[in-house]
């Protein structure tokens, strides 16, 4: 159920009269190509959002990284569970809590740990 007891086919309704239309792409992979590091998202959802002069993509899935230079991916498994109780619990935001992650190849409560040290 949507906010004010909205039912999917409402919602879409006033989406369609704000023109705003959301559908969903089917995928394989995402691969976002960083300066420094590869993101690669595996067994993805992909939603797209399509408003006047703009398109949002909203991706989710199973979270790789890979060092840009040797082409080696870092294999941790990541979820977005896991990025908000980091966020939450050491109070940062949602990049340095997928870093902390990373690093402590997907340990919650040693990223908690490395990033209160750093405050």
């Amino acid at each position: 159920m949507f906010p004010g007891g909205m039912s999917p086919k409402q919602m879409q309704t006033v989406l369609k009269r704000m023109g705003i239309k959301v559908e969903e792409i089917e995928a394989e992979r995402v691969i976002i190509e960083g300066k420094d590091q590869n993101i690669v998202i595996t067994n993805p959802q992909v939603m797209l959002t399509k408003m006047p002069n703009q398109e949002m993509f909203q991706v989710s899935g199973e979270v790789s990284y890979g060092d840009k230079e040797t082409g080696e991916e870092v294999k941790v498994a990541i979820t977005d569970d896991d990025i908000e109780m980091v966020m939450d619990q050491a109070d940062v935001d949602r990049e340095t809590a997928e870093r902390a992650l990373v690093a402590t190849e997907g340990d919650i409560a040693d990223a908690i740990m490395q990033l209160k040290k750093v405050k």
